[in-house]
């Protein structure tokens, strides 16, 4: 917009991984959505395997497209111009403004990062062109010695940005004021001033009891405790990365359907199933052992960064065995992407797109598939087969799956058939993501598995409608416990 002030951008950084920048960024742009404010969300650099096809096709960061939600706008590759998607052997795919570009090693891709910088610097400016407030959000730690020299992520981004920077600091996980003061301590001169304020994250209690601490740690740094976080539970927001599925399982519900989802080493969009957790005749696990299976009338295996790797992990772990077992005595088992192709007779990869070779899958579906080159990234529209439900969902494979004879198909999506039903209607295999998303969707699995027949009338919330809430819940929280110094900033003219 030609003649248009700069965009004001604020960044979200943390003093280490699972801080929770990311939630706490979505909060910031739903504060200042309700301002009235035309807010983007943006993360250069973004390592997960949680990932989203935004509208034009393009694959993106899961927490940048939440941000955009929150944000009440589209999301767009260029709030997450890099994605990296670790696989084995600690390589990862690169994927560059929505399209993935190949794969690196760590050394690999420093030496890429020159040529990677003026996509991250043509992605910010779009934005700030067309916002009011750019909210930033980091990535790690932006005091890692090793990393200073190559950063796409955190300090030259804020720089390029002319962004002011708040650290978060996770007081739940312990060591909290030692990680803000370290932090600081570690940090350039320069990047140490562009600090303008700490946020004590996720705390427990009466915070009037940390007060000292607060003076101490302002005392020592010279930057203020601009707000004390509380702990959120049941925000209904999907976590960016896999550490968050140490927390286990949730505690059983009396009476309560218990769904195991197989935790793969190589485990993919696993946000997948953030609707199971709020839903309240469901107990869900993520199952590491076969052990963990016991109990499940749903067993599900989820997408894969490395599918034929994660099937020979399951084989030799046993659950491959405890899969089949539970089929054989009348349950059911949901494969959804790579879970899909590794409950058909086998996976090939003759391009080496994966790990290469070929493995015997799990002989639950009458499907063959071979891993292709090209990548699939689109969001769909359809309905469950039958007569069922319309849903929208989105799909992000590398695989071509044939089914043996005639099919029977679990959707028509856009006038084809899509995904597989065993011929005793126990295993059901899927590309589509986001299964659980609408409450008749969500229910159509749940009565399946249950061995109900669909229940009419649907009851139960889109998942999308828990989203929202949450963002509301963020935005009031943030208002109620963020100096107001910090939101006059960000907000006025």
């Amino acid at each position: 917009m030609s003649g248009r002030r700069r965009a004001r951008a604020v960044m979200v950084q943390g003093t280490g991984s699972h801080a929770g920048k990311t939630v706490l960024a979505a909060g910031l742009c739903r504060l200042l959505a309700r301002q009235g404010l035309r807010v983007m969300p943006f993360k250069s650099q973004n390592m997960s395997l949680n990932a989203h096809v935004a509208p034009g096709g393009g694959e993106m960061g899961w927490a940048q497209v939440m941000q955009a939600e929150a944000a009440g706008i589209e999301p767009r590759v260029e709030m997450n111009p890099i994605l990296l998607k670790p696989r084995a052997e600690a390589r990862s795919q690169v994927v560059l403004l929505g399209r993935a570009r190949g794969e690196s090693d760590a050394r690999g891709y420093y030496r890429l990062t020159a040529s990677l910088w003026p996509a991250v610097r043509r992605s910010y400016a779009a934005l700030a062109r067309e916002a009011d407030v750019v909210v930033i959000e980091g990535a790690g730690s932006p005091a890692e010695p090793n990393l200073m020299r190559r950063d796409l992520a955190n300090m030259r981004v804020a720089r390029m940005a002319g962004a002011p920077v708040l650290l978060v600091g996770d007081i739940d996980r312990g060591g909290v004021f030692a990680s803000l003061v370290g932090t600081m301590a570690l940090l350039p001169s320069a990047d140490r001033r562009r600090v303008r304020g700490f946020l004590i994250n996720k705390f427990r209690g009466d915070p009037r009891p940390l007060a000292p601490a607060l003076r101490d740690v302002t005392r020592r740094t010279r930057v203020p405790v601009v707000g004390v976080v509380p702990f959120l539970p049941d925000l209904s927001l999907p976590e960016e990365d896999s550490v968050a599925l140490d927390a286990g399982t949730r505690p059983p519900r009396a009476g309560g359907l218990r769904v195991a989802v197989v935790r793969l080493p190589h485990i993919a969009n696993f946000t997948d199933f953030a609707p199971l957790e709020s839903e309240p005749a469901v107990s869900l696990v993520y199952a590491a052992t076969p052990r963990d299976l016991d109990g499940a009338t749903l067993l599900i295996v989820p997408g894969s960064k490395d599918t034929i790797a994660d099937l020979r992990a399951l084989k030799s772990s046993g659950i491959a065995a405890a899969l089949v077992g539970h089929h054989a005595r009348g349950g059911r088992v949901l494969g959804v992407c790579g879970g899909f192709q590794m409950l058909g007779h086998a996976v090939a990869d003759p391009h080496g797109v994966e790990s290469g070779g070929r493995e015997a899958g799990l002989a639950l579906l009458p499907v063959t598939t071979q891993l292709a080159r090209k990548k699939v990234t689109r969001r769909v529209r359809g309905r469950w087969l039958p007569d069922g439900p319309e849903l929208e969902a989105y799909e992000i494979h590398v695989g071509e799956t044939v089914a043996e004879g005639a099919p029977t198909p679990l959707f028509e999506i856009e006038g084809r058939g899509e995904g597989c039903v065993s011929a005793d209607g126990r295993v059901w295999g899927t590309y589509l993501h986001g299964l659980f998303e609408t409450g008749a969707s969500r229910r159509r699995v749940l009565d399946w598995a249950r061995g109900a027949p669909p229940a009419e009338p649907v009851t139960g919330p889109d998942h999308r409608a828990r989203r929202e809430a949450s963002y509301d819940r963020l935005a009031d929280t943030l208002t109620a416990c963020l100096d107001a110094r910090v939101i006059r900033a960000l907000t006025g003219p």
